[in-house]
């Protein structure tokens, strides 16, 4: 397939950024000053809401019938045409390959007729670089990325450069959200719905397990938290009266903070050891928009003696603008990626490719 065509126009860089890994359509058009033109998101709440969860057909289809209509609202909106645009990035993966299907292939179509660099991003590295579109945030710092279908602590060493300390044996924080929710009767998006409910309750009513406290390495465990949550409401008398369930998210959120603060804890004094500084921590993802829990991640933060640095909630959840950014920051170490690069379900931040590797095609899996 054709090569992307190369970057020429000198100046200030302006980049498309599209989004379509889960179940948030979104199109941003960002430049390298960290000015944000238009940002776009088109939230799919309502379509999944009956299920619980996000049903991978619909979003897929979703994407396809808003996605371009949302590229042609963020270009108005920048009173920009694709003329003024340097380059196009995409979220390539990982996700509902579905969905990624859908950005990464309208992303290559403008790159190929408007002879373009395209940026093949990785979803997570979107996050992991966002706070560097709010702030000017040197390299290295230490990543908490806390979304639906991640959990994990990485050395950010620079572009592409992701060591991981730590991660999930099993299921996400964002995860162990949504179920407490749906067992709560909260509704689906569950995150929102769990920090809502907790802000009136007692923390401290139901005794609820805190899976890998304390432990010397820098894994999590959510799984053992949403069977106790199931656990506690089976014994309990039903309908849930509204006090029980602000008492019983208040407590399974006060668990999440606990275990999140130990793991930041040893996370911190590891990157102290390695690269002789304090932090600072980043905390980034879907989760990372929760007022309680950044709260706890800064008093850690603060008690070991470096600063806790978050984006705007609006740029914690899946957006487009933290896409074009890693794009910019892609595009100004002169990297592009070829028009056959394969989106792909999973893709692992601490196993891509060094920056100065060549750009090659990655074969796509089937795995979910």
């Amino acid at each position: 397939m054709k090569t992307p065509g190369t970057l020429t126009v000198p100046g200030t860089l302006t980049v498309l950024g599209i989004e379509t890994s889960c179940d948030e359509t979104a199109a941003a058009i960002v430049t390298d000053k960290g000015e944000i033109r238009a940002d776009l998101v088109l939230s799919q709440f309502e379509a999944h809401r009956p299920f619980g969860g996000v049903v991978p057909e619909i979003a897929a289809r979703s994407h396809l019938d808003h996605l371009d209509r949302l590229i042609e609202e963020a270009l108005a909106t920048a009173g920009l045409d694709f003329a003024d645009l340097d380059a196009i990035a995409a979220t390539a993966g990982p996700g509902l390959i579905g969905g990624v299907f859908v950005g990464a292939m309208t992303g290559k179509a403008i790159a190929l007729a408007r002879d373009l660099p395209f940026l093949a991003v990785n979803h997570l590295e979107g996050h992991a670089l966002s706070i560097r579109l709010c702030e000017a945030v040197a390299f290295p710092y230490l990543l908490l990325l806390v979304s639906g279908g991640h959990c994990q602590l990485l050395a950010v060493e620079g572009i592409g450069r992701y060591r991981r300390f730590g991660g999930t044996i099993d299921d996400a924080v964002g995860e162990a959200f949504d179920k407490t929710a749906k067992l709560l009767g909260l509704g689906y998006p569950g995150g929102p719905a769990v920090e809502r409910a907790a802000a009136d309750g007692d923390p401290g009513r139901f005794a609820l397990p805190r899976p890998m406290l304390g432990r010397p390495q820098l894994d999590f465990s959510f799984s053992g938290l949403k069977t106790a949550v199931r656990h506690t409401v089976q014994k309990l008398e039903t309908p849930l009266a509204p006090r029980t369930v602000a008492d019983l998210a208040a407590s399974f959120q006060a668990a999440v903070g606990d275990v999140l603060a130990d793991r930041c804890r040893g996370a911190l004094a590891r990157f102290e050891e390695e690269f002789g500084k304090r932090g600072p921590l980043v905390v980034a993802g879907g989760v990372a928009a929760n007022g309680y829990l950044r709260e706890r991640l800064q008093a850690t933060a603060g008690t070991a003696g470096c600063a806790l640095l978050a984006p705007p909630p609006r740029l914690c959840t899946d957006n487009a603008a933290m896409i074009a950014w890693a794009g910019i920051e892609r595009l100004r170490l002169g990297q592009a990626d070829p028009l056959d690069f394969a989106p792909r379900p999973r893709w692992p931040l601490d196993q891509m490719p060094p920056p100065d590797a060549p750009a090659v095609p990655h074969e796509e899996s089937s795995q979910p």
